[in-house]
């Protein structure tokens, strides 16, 4: 896939994980300042080629795994400044902007669709499916990364090594509580999009539910998921085992997404978007 604005935007991708870096290493609070205006840039850039897709093909972009990494990379940049302004882990961006950077990477070497979209893309339900799924996972990684930081300090605090990241990494309280919020944003939104998805099934085939492999797993990872929400708000769940649980959701979470492109033989698989 190409596009006259994915270059820049992975550009500035790659500056602001730059910039990140640089404050993780440095804690010099202009990096941190500049890397949110970069990655604002991004979203600015990415947003724009959405648009162009839109344009080109009168579809929202997601009838092959590139332009699915595309919307991934817009909706992983939106959430993440979203998240800063509500709730700032600064060295979030240093995880976030190289993920951004990679999606677009990918949305740039894949190749473009071939053939006729399918006229299942063209539905304005659909689309609404497509975005709250992806902002949803989008959310749900966010939580992922954080849990990651998480477990790098702890692992410091219970070693008693207070080096390198002790002093750079958020507290546990606020790494948790991270963990919490884009929880409690991404699991609606996941709902919302299995939701809708089923409803636009029936309608188009005439069947809620077929047991295709994306259905599946992501039901299996929307159960953990729950789980974990349920877990926090009843019995008080908090700490290492919430955050290897959110890590065990976002590694169904990313079979899932990656299982959308091999699996030809499930409705879900991108090559069924394409008429020859």
């Amino acid at each position: 896939m190409s596009g006259l604005f994915l270059y820049p935007a992975l550009l500035a991708c790659l500056a602001a994980g730059a910039l990140w870096l640089g404050f993780l290493l440095a804690q010099r609070e202009w990096l941190c300042r500049a890397g949110v205006w970069v990655m604002g840039l991004s979203l600015v850039l990415l947003t724009l080629e959405l648009a162009a897709v839109l344009f080109r093909a009168g579809r929202l972009p997601g009838a092959n795994l590139g332009e699915a990494l595309l919307l991934f990379a817009w909706a992983l940049v939106a959430a993440f400044l979203f998240f800063y302004w509500r709730y700032p882990i600064k060295v979030l961006g240093a995880l976030a902007a190289p993920l951004a950077a990679v999606a677009v990477s990918g949305s740039l070497i894949l190749p473009s669709q071939t053939g006729t979209a399918s006229p299942l893309l063209e539905s304005f339900w659909l689309s609404i499916h497509i975005v709250l799924a992806v902002l949803g996972n989008a959310a749900l990684t966010l939580a992922g990364l954080g849990s990651i930081l998480y477990l790098i300090q702890e692992r410091q605090l219970k070693g008693k090594r207070f080096g390198f990241f002790y002093h750079r990494l958020p507290s546990l309280e606020q790494l948790d509580a991270l963990n919490y919020r884009c929880l409690t944003l991404g699991f609606p939104l996941l709902t919302g999009g299995i939701i809708s998805g089923s409803l636009y099934a029936q309608y188009t085939l005439g069947r809620l539910w077929s047991w295709d492999p994306k259905e599946v797993l992501t039901l299996a990872a929307w159960l953990v998921y729950a789980v974990l929400l349920h877990e926090r708000l009843a019995v008080g769940w908090r700490g290492r085992r919430a955050a290897l649980l959110t890590l065990s959701g976002l590694v169904l979470l990313v079979v899932t997404f990656i299982g959308a492109h091999l699996w030809a033989a499930g409705y879900h698989s991108f090559s069924s978007f394409a008429q020859p």
